[in-house]
């Protein structure tokens, strides 16, 4: 709908109520893609109309009620002064009462190339929009429960995660320093770290068997921090799935085992998605950890993480130790058992 263009930046404040029982609540409606968005004061969405479907049960200029089309009970009342926003409404209301077929002859032609557009506008744009529905509502419980889901499945190719009762301070401190509180270590089929929905970050026992300081596993803790901050986990698994594993997250709450177990084998092999250096280098200063021995780690000659080398914001500081050597030998040895 062309016309939707003109109005990509028109909003308007009015009272909502999802039923005739509720109280009427005070929303920020503004025109979205083909559809009439419903926010609350935090701007998050609460409902999404169609206008191909927006009815308006008031004449005359203002005020106005609109509703779905089929359900009156839900309504938005928009004042006089928001006469842009009612206008914008009522005309777009028009422009798709116009664009509906017709009958009389010839007017199959016309039905098939709306049906074309309606198919080509669901294709394209339904499931990026029930993804981004889908993560704006699950709460972080049901992220969390998504992320031991995985990680059961993860554990038929990586074994039980290693554990120890001496190893528990350190993993503790390594968390504290990185800002992460749950860190899982596994034995294989692990290529170094990984994230999962929930904020779970797998750790491979090389990170921390494999090198003399504990530096190393706390830069890839802060890189995979960072990683959930631009490729949300749970968006990888949903734009990968397709449309019906968002359907089911809506509906029910919970993914198809299929979804997860294709999910869990596909995640432990695929490449993982480059991080920001400079974005990197002050997770490493925020943390007052050095950068130079997880950059070495990642490239032993130093040419490919040059730049974590050479402006390692520890350099000429004298950093807390992350760990009591103590508890970084425990710690290596979680594993041991």
């Amino acid at each position: 709908m062309t016309a939707l263009t003109k109005y990509d930046r028109l909003e308007a404040t009015g009272l909502w109520r999802a039923t005739p029982q509720d109280q009427r609540r005070e929303v920020v409606v503004s025109i979205g893609n083909a559809t009439l968005v419903i926010k609350d004061l935090t701007d998050k969405a609460i409902t999404h109309w169609s206008l191909a479907a927006v009815e308006r049960s008031t004449t005359g200029n203002a005020p106005a009620t609109f509703h779905p089309d089929g359900d009156p009970g839900e309504t938005l009342d928009l004042a006089a002064d928001e006469a842009d926003m009612i206008d914008a409404i009522d005309q777009l209301r028009r422009a798709v009462a116009k664009a509906r077929p017709r009958p009389g002859r010839l007017r199959w032609l016309g039905a098939a190339l709306s049906v074309s557009a309606v198919v080509a506008g669901v294709t394209l744009w339904l499931p990026g929009a029930l993804t981004q529905h889908a993560l704006d509502v699950v709460p972080t419980v049901i992220r969390a429960q998504i992320g031991e889901d995985l990680l059961r499945r993860i554990q038929r190719v990586t074994g039980q995660p290693c554990r120890s009762a001496g190893a528990g301070p350190g993993l503790k401190t390594l968390g504290l320093r990185t800002n992460t509180e749950n860190l899982v270590i596994l034995r294989s089929g692990l290529n170094d770290s990984l994230s999962l929905p929930g904020g779970k970050i797998l750790l491979h026992r090389g990170l921390v068997e494999g090198f003399e300081e504990p530096d190393v596993a706390a830069g890839y803790i802060l890189t995979e921090t960072l990683r959930i901050q631009t490729h949300d986990p749970l968006e990888t698994l949903l734009s990968q799935a397709g449309m019906r594993a968002s359907i089911s997250l809506l509906t029910t709450g919970n993914l198809p085992s299929t979804t997860l177990d294709a999910h869990a084998e596909r995640i432990l092999q695929a490449p993982r998605p480059p991080v920001d250096d400079v974005a990197l280098l002050a997770a490493f200063a925020s943390a007052e950890i050095r950068s130079s021995p997880y950059a070495y780690a990642r490239d032993i000659t130093g040419e490919e993480t040059l730049p974590l080398i050479e402006a390692d914001p520890m350099r000429n500081a004298d950093p807390k130790p992350l760990l009591r050597d103590a508890d970084w030998l425990r710690l290596q040895a979680i594993c041991g058992s």
